[in-house]
């Protein structure tokens, strides 16, 4: 498996990486993902590495600290 790391990749690679993970966001459920991809806008342009912003939320997903509120179609800020 190829590194992740920023000093390793493209912008371009970084961001079929990311695309790759979250998968077709545009078709569901009216673009309520969206957010989800803007999580990782950070490791795209090179500026935090990915597996910070995934302890970064998963940090705040646990202690419910700006924690997202639920909205008609899913989750939102």
């Amino acid at each position: 498996m190829k590194s992740l790391l920023i000093k390793d990749t493209t912008r371009e690679e970084r961001e079929q990486i990311v695309a790759d993970s979250i998968g077709y966001i545009d078709g569901s459920c009216d673009g309520c993902m969206a957010g989800l991809a803007d999580m990782y806008q950070d490791y795209i342009e090179g500026r935090r590495e990915i597996k910070d912003i995934n302890m970064e939320f998963k940090a705040h997903y646990e202690s419910g600290d700006d924690g997202p509120s639920r909205s008609s179609c899913g989750y939102s800020k």
